[in-house]
């Protein structure tokens, strides 16, 4: 047994030693195997230096492979052979010590370098060589008209010494002569080729317009043509070859022969393949990935009439906690069983499975019958996900949201089908997740609609396309008009003006709430200066206070509390104008920290209202924490009062929360007050304050000058 050689240099000509006998084989070279490694041991003392370079480019690497190519090292075998070997033996000999991931991830970035470079040297190489061998093919071409009518030992010297295939035949296909090159390309000898007809050498892959071609040379009808066309060795292997065939005239210019010239291009092809494989599959599942699928999604909705498809769009549910809990080795290694799973759920003639990225994946069926296949297909797929995946001693439970899309070919585009199926998966994802949701046309126009108005949002503030309207509060004891509630409206270009539950989730999610909520505030607080300047000494029980409704996302905001001390200072109004409303839900569980910006805001004079309350779930105990001073009864207490007589369960029910909150010192406004008889009878109750369309509708400032006017007259 052999000891592990001990220094870096020990290591890396053993590197090289691994490298050459993996490549020699396959290498046209006239140099010995030791002679070979001497010559690989510098481009391995550069893969080296390139593995411990946290920052290389990718060119340095590319010209590695490209020095593959300067060392003869051509056949396809050869480039797998070397990445084979610099993807098992490169970390493990000329590693230093850093993080085997890390080492690995850089490893992987320099086999698709050292590929590329490969490829494109290897290309570079071949089109100055097929450059050199058509200008050879054609003065082989003139030179071999000439001999035809000079001299046959001039054309004999250049048919035979060639080195391209050459073949001559009657114009009835009858194979008159074949050059050695030829021979060597099929594997025959020169009779068994002489005994063949042009007519015989069809191939399942021709082109279509190859034979028609050739029948309008052999009738004079062209000069020449050139195609890429395949041959059947004897072998059973397949001859790919770049081919010309030129007419041949006599003196007196009558078509008499036909002249074939033929480059072998089967290695060239065969790495172009290996290439294209690596260009449309996925490097750690081996499915096809984003570009192959696209493909194949385009060529089936581009299919005939009465043609289907069917798309199932898979994301896995919690996958970011496992990558982050046991680190991406495991989470690709569960990568790796899941597509394993998937490639069994999808054998059926026209189906498909395909890694779009990350923990997304997708399958396809075809055919004229989609609309059950696709079901059973996603049936497949979630029934594949049900067996844990052991990674490294853990059974990990598989879960995953499935959007699903069928219809008639034709009809939409590839991208649209994919963002259907998206939007579909988001909504299997939202509803909790492990379930499959069949796309539904409706939905998804929701679901752009939102897109449209999140993206429009940060401009339409820019733009002044954010309006308030007003709703006035009323004092049920004496009908006065005691101030009102901003309610933001946007006035959208395409859409005409949105109500708040069409864009406050938006502004949530994407946190612009805070400036929109800012610009809200600025406006209601100027607009209740005005107010009172302008009803500055009427006769009414006090100024007119503006409600102002703050999110969750508001309410967290660590600037919350000096911003609004900011716009009451900057307007001049006192904070008894301000009555900042907060839903009972925001409120539920909130710690002291939650508490703090709203208990200095009422230290300073800011009321505090308690909005929708009664719709949440919270104690009643809590309200003697929560510095609030106004509860917002929500409409569904009073829903009951509108007509006569009232209902006496909602009547039980609002006395005991009207007779709880006085005797908390808080006040009671009740909302969505839509008759005389439900307003009466909330007064009755002993409720202070109320709004709804019994009163006014929503409207701009002035309407409710005019109402406090009114009130004032009266």
């Amino acid at each position: 047994m052999s000891a592990e050689p001990d220094g870096p240099e020990d290591r890396l000509r053993r590197f090289a030693t691994i490298w050459s006998r993996a490549v020699f084989p396959v290498t046209s070279t006239s140099l010995t195997r030791a002679e070979f490694e001497q010559r690989l041991l510098p481009l391995a003392g550069r893969l080296r230096d390139l593995l411990h370079t946290r920052g290389f480019t990718a060119e340095d690497a590319k010209a590695v492979g490209a020095a593959l190519v300067g060392a003869h090292c051509t056949d396809p075998e050869a480039l797998a052979r070397t990445l084979d070997c610099v993807d098992a033996y490169l970390v493990l000999y000329c590693g230093d010590g850093s993080p085997q991931d890390e080492l690995r991830a850089r490893s992987s970035r320099l086999q698709h370098a050292m590929a590329a470079g490969y490829a494109h040297a290897l290309r570079e190489r071949t089109l100055a060589e097929q450059e050199a061998i058509a200008q050879a093919a054609l003065r082989a071409q003139g030179v071999v008209a000439q001999a035809l009518h000079a001299s046959e030992a001039r054309f004999r010297a250049v048919f035979e010494g060639a080195a391209i295939g050459i073949g001559i035949a009657d114009l009835d296909g009858n194979i008159l002569q074949v050059n050695k090159a030829l021979m060597r390309m099929f594997g025959l000898t020169e009779t068994s080729l002489r005994g063949r007809r042009v007519l015989e050498w069809t191939h399942p892959e021709d082109a279509p317009q190859t034979w028609k071609l050739y029948e309008e040379l052999v009738r004079g009808e062209r000069e020449h043509y050139h195609v890429e066309k395949a041959f059947n060795r004897p072998d059973g292997t397949a001859l790919w070859t770049n081919l010309t065939v030129s007419l041949l005239r006599d003196a007196d210019g009558e078509p008499q022969y036909q002249l074939a010239l033929m480059e072998d291009t089967t290695e060239r092809r065969l790495l172009n393949l290996r290439l294209r494989y690596e260009a449309t599959h996925d490097a750690l599942t081996g499915l096809p990935n984003r570009t192959l699928f696209f493909e194949r999604l385009e060529k089936a909705l581009g299919a005939g009439e009465g043609q289907r498809f069917g798309l199932c769009y898979l994301d896995l549910d919690g996958f970011k906690t496992i990558n982050d809990s046991l680190g991406h080795a495991a989470g690709d290694r569960l990568l790796v069983e899941v597509a394993d799973r998937l490639q069994s759920c999808a054998t059926a003639p026209g189906e498909m499975v395909a890694r779009l990225g990350g923990d997304e994946f997708v399958a396809l069926t075809t055919g004229a019958g989609t609309e059950r296949a696709v079901d059973e297909l996603a049936e497949r797929i979630m029934g594949a996900l049900v067996t844990p995946v052991s990674i490294d001693g853990r059974d990990l439970l598989v879960r995953g949201s499935l959007g699903i899309v069928e219809g008639p070919a034709g009809e939409r585009t590839a991208a649209e089908v994919l963002r259907s199926a998206d939007i579909t998966m988001y909504r299997a994802k939202s509803a909790g997740g492990n379930r499959a949701e069949l796309a539904d046309p409706e939905a998804d126009a929701r679901a752009i609609t939102r897109h449209g108005l999140t993206t429009a949002l940060p401009t339409a503030l820019e733009r002044g396309e954010f309006f308030i309207e007003y709703q006035p509060l009323v004092h049920l004891g004496d009908g006065s008009v005691r101030g009102a509630e901003a309610l933001v409206r946007w006035l959208h270009p395409q859409h005409g003006v949105l109500g708040p539950d069409r864009f406050i989730p938006l502004a949530e999610h994407t946190g612009l709430i805070v400036p929109l909520g800012r610009w809200v505030l600025e406006e209601s607080i100027r607009q209740a200066r005005e107010w009172r300047e302008r009803h500055a000494g009427r006769p009414t029980a006090g100024p007119l206070r503006i409600n102002v409704n703050l999110s969750p996302c508001q309410l967290g905001h660590p600037g919350l509390v000096q911003d609004t001390v900011d716009i009451l200072e900057r307007a001049g109004v006192t904070p008894d104008a301000l009555c900042l409303e907060v839903t009972e839900s925001a409120l539920i569980g909130a710690d002291d920290d939650l508490l703090k910006p709203l208990r200095r805001l009422a230290e300073m004079g800011v009321d505090i209202a308690l909005d929708d309350f009664g719709t949440g779930y919270s104690n009643l105990a809590n309200l003697r924490r929560l510095p609030v001073s106004v509860l917002k009864l929500d409409r569904s207490f009073t829903r009951g009062m509108q007509q006569f007589p009232a209902d006496p369960v909602d009547l039980k029910i609002v006395e005991g929360i009207v007779s709880l909150a006085h005797s908390l010192d808080l006040a009671v406004t009740v909302e969505g007050v839509e008759t005389g008889a439900q307003a009466e009878q909330l007064r009755i109750l002993g409720c202070d304050t109320a709004q709804g369309w019994y009163y006014a509708r929503p409207g701009p400032p002035e309407r409710l000058h005019e109402l406090a006017l009114v009130d004032a007259v009266g």
